[in-house]
């Protein structure tokens, strides 16, 4: 009788490996991460030379304000209109799956990994490339997160909700604005006689040079206005109210001549005043946002 288990035992095939002993996946998120890096810093010398797209990157920021600016500008780079995203684990556990053609189109995004000492004895953070789809990459049907009509006051209710300067009504102000925030004085005078837009665009303009002025010696009006500007036209698009007037175009060549570094810390500081200010709507806007839910269900 023949014996032909010496057949079925075969050895156990190596795993294939390059010469720096790594596995495929280490290879491939190693090649993840750089490749991230080097969209963050095209982009950013872009952005030093004069050109970049600061409107779409506002946007996306705008759209998607809990990332880091570098992670909004990956996701500028390549995916811009992207509505709702998640990773591979996210969409399973909501019944949903990345289409197979979309698997290797990721968009690619930089999560803090852990910490390391430098030599000058300062902590250091590595970062790992995560890969994120948009809900148009997979199965489901629902393309668009729904629209949550709010009322007009309770959106300015939250606008103003903890102001880092007081906020008061007053008949006129220099030059006809609706809104002007006094350094000196570290208030805010609103224009009486506008509508909720108007207060909206002026108040979300003058809050943004007050968070900007806080803590900061240096703060000047004219040195804040271009990040101001952008933030007043992030809070403006991320609520729903008309960003016709603004023109971003005038800012088409503002971080012209300045290092790719500096160019990133003021991307960073617009996010950053942007998403403190939307923090403290938020917890105006959540709470109403729930209530009609909660009540339906206590009936």
């Amino acid at each position: 009788m023949n014996n032909f288990d010496d057949i079925l035992n075969t050895p156990e095939q190596p795993v294939p490996q390059d010469n720096s002993g790594k596995q495929p996946w280490q290879i491939e998120a190693e090649e993840n991460k750089q490749s991230a890096y080097a969209m963050i810093d095209k982009t950013l010398t872009e952005f030093s030379e004069g050109g970049g797209n600061l409107q779409s990157y506002l946007d996306v920021q705008s759209k998607f304000d809990r990332y880091s600016a570098r992670n909004a500008l990956l996701i500028m780079e390549q995916k811009p209109d992207a509505i709702k995203i998640g990773d591979y684990g996210y969409w399973k556990d909501n019944g949903i799956f990345i289409k197979k053609q979309e698997r290797s189109n990721p968009i690619l995004i930089l999560e803090p990994g852990n910490e390391y000492t430098r030599e000058d004895g300062s902590v250091g953070q590595y970062y790992n490339a995560k890969k994120l789809y948009d809900i148009t990459q997979t199965t489901t049907r629902e393309k668009a997160q729904p629209t949550v009509n709010r009322d007009e006051r309770l959106l300015l209710k939250a606008l103003i909700n903890n102001p880092p300067a007081p906020i008061k009504t007053v008949d006129e102000l220099p030059n006809g604005v609706g809104a002007f925030y006094d350094h000196d004085t570290n208030e805010i005078g609103v224009r009486k006689g506008m509508d909720a837009s108007d207060i909206f665009r002026s108040v979300s303009l003058e809050l943004a040079h007050a968070e900007l002025a806080a803590g900061n010696e240096n703060y000047t009006r004219n040195d804040a206005g271009m990040k101001a500007y952008c933030v007043s036209y992030m809070l403006c698009k991320k609520n729903g109210i008309d960003t016709k007037g603004y023109d971003l175009s005038r800012l088409s060549n503002v971080f012209e001549g300045k290092e790719t570094q500096e160019v990133g810390a003021e991307l960073s500081e617009i996010r950053d005043t942007a998403h403190s200010i939307s923090s403290r709507m938020a917890k105006v806007l959540e709470p109403a946002t729930k209530a009609p839910k909660q009540q339906g269900q206590e009936r």
